[in-house]
Order: structure tokens, then C-alpha cells, then sequence
């Protein structure tokens, strides 16, 4: 069989890549020239051709020339990129005059229809590396405090509203009080921000009302499309929250998907972070 794989940033597109060659699959990469790292050429696909964000075109007829049916989106392509580095062709330009919302989820899902259209489906981006999305439960070894618990509700109370109109699915919260929310920058830039945010609170005096550690709460859309834009998270995002003093990060299982693997608990437990997945089993 063979698959497309349509290549971001990141080691998501490699992980695919090397799920889908252990299953036998014979696999044709569209590498984004914005984003894919150039390793992806050593990767063991049997081609690799790169291509534009804007080049819908040239997409559709590598897929065509290789006989793909069947294709997977995996990797980041950066929310601002998409709508301000991209060059669209034709047939890219005519979708993009269609769309109602300039969104990711309106962008990407019009992309799907079309490729559709074209004979290529596209499968969920985590078909392949179901072992990776996050059980239910805490996966560390240290569980949420109280507090932790008090604003890990909140928190995803405040992410799931937002995620609903695809605004970001990352919120950071201090003692029930939101101190940043993920838009276009992504999870890391967000946590980043909100450290900087309390660092400069404290600088000031002003955070004596708010606790220093910060909890982190990434959801999935209500109707998360697990072909693409799938909650991701890595070794990178503890290592971020470590230097933004997050403390704990909140997730939905069988949504998120954990692209280090058992790194990342580890990381986890190395910086005393709490990883919760959906709701604390009772004992």
C-alpha cells in the first residue's frame, strides 16, 4: 500500500514515517519547504518532494503521479504562516476567496475536501501511533495538588470555550485567574509568554494576589478533527513549563498525543511536573 504523508515541522511527520514502513507501507512525502526539517530526506521514503504551503496543485499531482490514495497530514505548520507566508496557486487562491472563516480548521478542512474530490483521503494523523495518544489518568508520579485540581477546572473550562471557535487550545492559569491564552504562537510561545508575564509581575511587586506556579491546560476542539491539527506535546513543552515554573499540565486522553513518548514522563518526573490525563482515577 502506499501512503502520502504531507510533512510539517517537528518529529511527528518522522514518527508516521517510521510506523508506516514497519506496516510495509511504501510512503511518498510532500515536504513543506517552510517547515519540514531537511532530515525527512534520510527518512527511508521511497520519494520525497518539496513543495510551497501555496502549491495545492503541485500536491494533488505528485499524489496522482504516485498512485497515493490514502495520505496523512503530520507536523506543525505554524498558524501565522499559513496565512501570511503562504503563496497560494490557483486552485489554493479559488479556496481560500471560498472560506468563510480564516481559520485553521476552515483552511485545512477545505483542503481535505478538495484532495478528497481528487480521490486521496485523507486519514487520522494519529492512525498510525495510536500507542502515543495520552491514557486516562495522572502520568506521573506526583498527582495534582488541590490547588492544582481547582485550576485545572477552571482552566479548561476557559480553553474549551475557546477552542470552540478555534481560537487556540492552550490556557495557562494562576490560582483561578487566566494569565495567557494560546492563539497564533502556539503552546510553547504561550507558556513562555505567561512565565514572562509573572516574572514581570513579580519585577514589579504586583504578584503577591497570585501564586508563582503556573498550571497548563491544553484541550481538544469540541469536534477535534483528528486528521489534522491534533493537541501535540513533547519533551520541548515540559522544558518550556520548567522555565516558566509551570507545575502542572492538563490534557484529554486519546486526544493528545505524546510525540517524545515515556521522555516525556520522565522529563516530567525529573522536574517534579504533573501530567494529568482527563480525570484523576479515585483510588
Amino acid at each position: 500500500m502506499k501512503l502520502g504523508l504531507i510533512a510539517g515541522n517537528g518529529r511527528f511527520p518522522f514518527l508516521v514515517l517510521e510506523a508506516a514502513k514497519a506496516r510495509g507501507m511504501e510512503v511518498v512525502v510532500a515536504a513543506i519547504k517552510e517547515e519540514t526539517f531537511p532530515e525527512i530526506e534520510k527518512g527511508g521514503a521511497s520519494s520525497v518532494h518539496w513543495m510551497s504551503l501555496g502549491e495545492l496543485s503541485k500536491l494533488i499531482d505528485t499524489f496522482h503521479k504516485h498512485g497515493v490514495k490514502r495520505a496523512v497530514m503530520a507536523g506543525q505548520v505554524k498558524h501565522k504562516q499559513i496565512f501570511s507566508s503562504i503563496r497560494p496557486d490557483w486552485r489554493l487562491a479559488k479556496l481560500l476567496l471560498s472560506l468563510g472563516k480564516r481559520n485553521t480548521d476552515s483552511l485545512i478542512g477545505a483542503v481535505a475536501k478538495v484532495l478528497a474530490d481528487e480521490g486521496i483521503t485523507l486519514m487520522s494523523s494519529t492512525e498510525l501511533l495510536e500507542p502515543l495518544l495520552a491514557k486516562p489518568g495522572v502520568l506521573t508520579k506526583r498527582h495534582p495538588s488541590p490547588q492544582e485540581k481547582a485550576d485545572i477546572a477552571y482552566g479548561r473550562d476557559v480553553a474549551r470555550h475557546l477552542a470552540q471557535y478555534d481560537i487556540g487550545q492552550t490556557v495557562v492559569v494562576a490560582r483561578a485567574a487566566c494569565v495567557a491564552v494560546e492563539a497564533m504562537e502556539g503552546t510553547d510561545a504561550t507558556i513562555e509568554r505567561a512565565g514572562h508575564i509573572m516574572e514581570s509581575l513579580e519585577n514589579e511587586g504586583d504578584a503577591f494576589t497570585l501564586a508563582r506556579d503556573l498550571v497548563v491546560v491544553k484541550v481538544a476542539k469540541p469536534n477535534q478533527d483528528m486528521r489534522f491539527d491534533v493537541p501535540v506535546i513533547g519533551v520541548k513543552t515540559i522544558e518550556t513549563m520548567q522555565r516558566a515554573n509551570a507545575t502542572c499540565l492538563a490534557i484529554d486522553p486519546d486526544k493528545c498525543l505524546l510525540i517524545d513518548g515515556h521522555a516525556i514522563i520522565e522529563a516530567a518526573n525529573k522536574a517534579k511536573i504533573t501530567i494529568l490525563s482527563g480525570e484523576e482515577k479515585r483510588k
